[in-house]
């Protein structure tokens, strides 16, 4: 897998750490140890994914994450967030900011990898030219693109996966295992990993406007997209 990942974190050891774990598994990696400068770096190249500690010196994670999705530049790069709190309340504030997924320190260098390479897939996807139009919906997957009554809707990647995910499930409804499953690669999930899928279903429904109804909720199963006129 081609693909070049930012890592910002101000300890040197761990940056280290987890280049070399990077680059034995074919990735690219670049360093920032600090949030101005891993902005710098998002802003002047190509990146496919940034791994961003929570606790920076000068502008924090959830700051630089805030100003990543802000700049139409870097809105689409893939974060993932690390931090050594154990507080749900860190990692959700995290994922509210548009963070795609998390992970808490101390980690396995190895599990930091294939989450990284599970996000990169989903991000790729397939290579396929289907569009799917519901109402003033229009879903481009072969070019990443969503548009609500002709205007771009700015989606994660993981926003994305969701939308389609729902989608392709042709009215069934999804559970929060099944979804973090497909999404998010993840099996055998946690509370705090469930509480993800709630998140990111608030901002798709956000991001969708007018048609957001049709991300439904059904109450004790899961979600389900609702493709009939409303």
């Amino acid at each position: 897998m081609s693909a070049t990942v930012l890592v910002v974190d101000d300890e040197k050891d761990l940056l280290d750490l987890v280049k070399y774990h990077l680059e034995k598994s074919g990735l690219k990696c670049l360093e920032a140890r600090d949030g101005e400068s891993a902005l710098q770096v998002a802003r002047d190249r190509t990146l496919d994914l940034i791994v961003l500690d929570l606790m920076l010196p000068g502008l924090d994670g959830l700051e630089v994450c805030r100003k990543l999705r802000k700049d139409p530049k870097t809105a689409n790069i893939a974060i993932i967030m690390l931090t050594a709190k154990a507080e749900e309340v860190d990692r959700i504030v995290g994922l509210e900011m548009g963070a795609d997924d998390y992970m808490v320190k101390p980690f396995s260098p190895r599990e930091l990898v294939a989450r990284i390479k599970a996000v990169l897939r989903r991000g790729q996807g397939q290579e396929s030219t289907a569009v799917q139009k519901v109402g003033a919906l229009e879903v481009d997957e072969g070019k990443h693109q969503v548009t609500v009554q002709g205007a771009v809707v700015e989606l994660t990647v993981k926003e994305f996966d969701l939308l389609c995910a729902l989608m392709k499930a042709n009215g069934r409804v999804l559970n929060r295992d099944q979804i973090l499953e497909t999404v998010w690669g993840y099996s055998n999930a946690v509370d705090i990993e469930s509480r993800t899928v709630d998140v990111h279903i608030r901002r798709l429904r956000e991001k969708l406007g007018t048609e957001q109804s049709r991300v439904v909720t059904v109450k004790g199963v899961g979600y389900r997209f609702e493709s009939e006129s409303h």
